[in-house]
């Protein structure tokens, strides 16, 4: 059974159209990514399934396990395994990384979280968030934070915005350490190199998934047909 099934998906903001008949499927233990131009609606796709005040669909049907979640609120989705990890880490000061990443949960490694994201426990545990942490610093707190709750899918907001210095093999280590924990990865990116960490690939231009396919055919496809204005009109990049 598929662990994710969104299913003729519609979704508007002002009026406006950002999908329109949608489709896109994750599997168990899968890294999928999801690629297309800034501005196509990546993000929005990832706030519609997580359920994030102001993402409700318009129609179509977002399957979890098999069952509807179209109905469950933000948190009900999260008790079910749904987590996200945000392009734009959280700006909370005056909290220690420790207490970020565990949530106050006694029973999590958190110096295993840390090190699953290339963090010195005994550097970070005692540290606190403030202003003296990098944009890449920050970021991986983030991830470890979201590896910490265990999901069963994580959604990954462009994980290597704002990552300093951090090459492909070691993003891609990190992407992957959700795979090992038995999680599924919906990998949210602009980058064609991004798309080849992945197990399978989709693209979406014009409110529309135009290619699912393996990671090298989605990447030289969105690489030679990268959308630019389809202003809800049909797409003609497919």
């Amino acid at each position: 059974m598929q662990l994710l099934q969104v299913k003729n998906l519609s979704f508007q903001i002002g009026g406006q159209s950002i999908f329109d008949g949608l489709d896109l499927s994750i599997n168990p233990r899968e890294i999928h990514a999801l690629v297309g131009t800034n501005g196509s609606g990546k993000s929005s796709l990832a706030y519609v399934i997580l359920g994030c005040e102001g993402y409700t669909p318009t129609g179509g049907e977002i399957l979890f396990e098999g069952s509807s979640i179209n109905a469950l609120r933000l948190y009900e989705r999260a008790q079910l395994g749904i987590t996200l990890c945000w392009q734009e880490p959280a700006r909370l000061e005056g909290i220690s990384v420790a207490d970020y990443v565990n949530l106050g949960k006694a029973s999590i490694d958190t110096a295993a979280c840390l090190r699953r994201v290339g963090l010195a426990p005994e550097q970070y545990l005692q540290r606190y968030i403030d202003k003296t942490l990098s944009g890449g610093q920050r970021k991986r707190i983030e991830l470890a934070s979201v590896f910490a709750l265990r999901p069963k899918l994580a959604l990954l907001d462009e994980p290597d915005s704002g990552i300093d210095l951090l090459s492909l093999g070691e993003i891609e280590e990190l992407i992957h350490s959700f795979k090992e924990a038995g999680a599924s990865v919906l990998l949210i990116t602009h980058r064609e190199e991004i798309v080849l960490i992945a197990d399978r690939a989709s693209q979406l231009c014009g409110g529309k998934i135009v290619l699912t396919a393996t990671p090298a055919e989605v990447a030289t496809h969105y690489k030679s047909r990268r959308c630019t204005v389809c202003d809800g009109q049909e797409c003609h990049h497919a």
